[in-house]
């Protein structure tokens, strides 16, 4: 964001600035002088320990990590943040910004480890997917795999790589070359090299906790990000949405980056985590009313590579949010399996269940946002008649979809039909129109 000479800050102002595994050789002239003329320095200890000492006081980061030791430190003077590599790639920077404004925040990047190990392996950066495992699930890994595929993993811990190549072994990948690049840019740098199967049968080795892990997919059974997956993906108990009407059914709901979904009736998962796999940013949270398929539902997120998926357990509409609403962690769970009121509104919803429930559409209605669409799927004739009440009310198209898959017929061929499916599709008026 600032190149050249540091600009003259103003007290409560905050620099983040960069800093590689090579410490302070590694900084420009203009980045060191933020560092020494700053009244606070605040970083990791890792950090702080490769700047040298100076007359500004020094701050180490608390745990958990909060952006309320800056603010108070601004207080005192002007502060510099001690960050990895580039602030902006799943670092700091972006939060000090959106929580401090940008007009008092001036980020100084280094190169980031994706940078780095890019040019290390000799990949373009902008066609390689990255996976971080530093807080988040290293199941999300599953989604980017592929003949072919290259794929870089920022890991939490020296133990990241087996678990990486574990999970590629069990996604039947071990033969992808995997490369782990250590202390990237210090004096430190060391290189390791072999296959998921080699790595994978070593579980007791570990890494330098500062490592990225270059992944180069060998053959294996990838799956497609475009929504229609092979039954045989999941793990069910019948209570599925079948692969073709569920094409159809995400091509209804739309899915655009960044969007959340209400799965309503979620069963066993299948069309919030179609959606989730159609961007990296796209959520959604399932309602279901059993707790096995709503665990069921949790284990084919993962294994699909959307860990993310959230899934609360409960019977429509009593646990749908009277208002938009996002799940939280239930107290001394790690699972988000309650609703607090004041999150975001779902920008689709697909109802899967619950139809004849009094309420279930009149809520989710109400809380869909302007311009949202709502998608419902009808099997028997019950909840066929529900969906030609509610389109009477709120509008909107019906289609009936019928699939029929060919069936041995003695030593001949003939078909076998489907049950009907008849969906229903309205999108919510934007109020703002005129």
């Amino acid at each position: 964001m600032a190149e050249g000479n540091p600009p003259e800050r103003i007290a409560g102002s905050v620099d983040v600035v960069g800093i590689g595994d090579d410490g302070w050789a590694g900084l420009s002239a203009a980045a060191r002088a933020v560092v020494t003329g700053a009244d606070v320095v605040v970083g990791a200890v890792r950090h702080l320990a490769l700047v040298p000492a100076g007359p500004a006081e020094r701050v180490a980061w608390p745990s958990p990590f909060s952006v309320e030791v800056v603010a108070k430190s601004a207080a005192r003077g002007t502060v510099c943040v001690l960050a990895s590599g580039d602030p902006m790639f799943f670092g700091v920077g972006a939060t000090l910004v959106r929580e401090l404004g940008l007009d008092r925040v001036t980020v100084w990047p280094a190169p980031s480890s994706v940078s780095l190990a890019c040019a290390r392996m000799g990949w373009s950066v902008q066609d390689v997917p990255v996976v971080s495992a530093v807080g988040r699930p290293l199941a999300a890994l599953a989604a980017e795999l592929h003949a072919g595929a290259r794929v870089l993993v920022l890991a939490a811990d020296g133990l990241t790589p087996g678990g990486a190549a574990e999970l590629l072994c069990a996604r039947d990948f071990g033969s992808s070359t995997v490369t782990v690049l250590e202390h990237l840019g210090g004096p430190a740098e060391s290189v390791w090299q072999g296959t998921a199967h080699a790595l994978a049968a070593a579980p007791e080795r570990r890494f330098a906790n500062l490592n990225v892990i270059a992944i180069a997919c060998g053959s294996g059974p990838g799956l497609s990000r475009v929504p229609g997956l092979p039954d045989d993906a999941y793990e069910h108990d019948g209570q599925l949405t079948k692969r073709e009407i569920r094409a159809v059914t995400l091509a209804a709901l739309g899915p655009m980056p960044g969007e959340l979904l209400w799965d309503v009736g979620a069963g066993n998962g299948s069309i919030g985590i179609e959606w989730m796999r159609t961007h990296p940013s796209c959520r959604a949270i399932g309602f279901e009313a059993r707790a096995d398929r709503a665990e069921r539902a949790r284990a084919n997120a993962a294994t699909l590579g959307v860990p993310g998926l959230r899934v609360v357990v409960g019977r429509a509409p009593d646990v749908l949010p009277a208002g938009a609403a996002d799940p939280v962690a239930t107290a001394g769970s790690s699972r988000s399996d309650a609703i607090a009121p004041g999150g975001d509104a779902p920008d689709a919803i697909f109802i899967g269940g619950g139809l004849t429930a009094d309420g279930v559409v009149e809520r989710c209605w109400a809380s869909l946002r302007p311009g949202g669409r709502l998608v419902a799927n009808a099997v028997v004739a019950e909840t066929e008649a529900d969906l030609l009440r509610h389109r009477a009310s709120y509008g909107g198209e019906l289609t009936r979809l019928q699939v029929t898959r060919s069936a041995p017929v003695g030593r001949f061929t003939g078909w076998r039909p489907a049950m009907p499916v008849t969906q229903w599709v309205v999108v919510k008026p934007d109020t703002n129109e005129e």
